[in-house]
């Protein structure tokens, strides 16, 4: 089998029964009921229309694209504001980015998703514990 050596981007929707994700450049497309289900078929999806071409394709391959609306109408427990004030940017300007009333510029855009992946490292290294009493 060969690697496949380019990344595949993959838009992704919030629909009425959870999500679906489909390549602008090929003809791959799914659908899911979370997150974590649509990387799942959608890496099973982009290696069943390469299969023919003996080409493998691994989660590396695969670059999803969500925009800020549908991001925050998916993960509705992120709190704009709270993002907001941990990135030091203005909290109403991430509002209507949101709303999709202003297109962040690219640098924007990078700032906002460093501050989605910080939120991201910092509950990924928390554990919780139960005590009884």
């Amino acid at each position: 089998m060969k690697k496949f050596k380019k990344k595949i981007k993959m838009i992704v929707e919030k629909t009425d029964t959870g999500l679906s994700a489909f390549s602008t450049d090929y003809p791959i497309f799914t659908t899911a009921r979370t997150i974590s289900e649509l990387f799942d078929h959608t890496l099973e999806a982009a290696n069943l229309y390469f299969e023919d071409e003996g080409v493998q394709i691994i989660r590396d391959n695969l670059k999803f694209e969500l925009d800020f609306q549908q991001f925050f109408q998916y993960y509705k427990v992120i709190n704009a504001k709270f993002l907001a004030g941990m990135i030091g940017m203005n909290p109403t300007l991430l509002s209507q980015y949101v709303q999709g009333h202003k297109k962040p510029s690219d640098k924007q855009t990078e700032k906002i998703l460093m501050g989605i992946h910080r939120i991201g490292r910092e509950l990924s290294e928390i554990n919780l514990i139960h005590r009884s009493r």
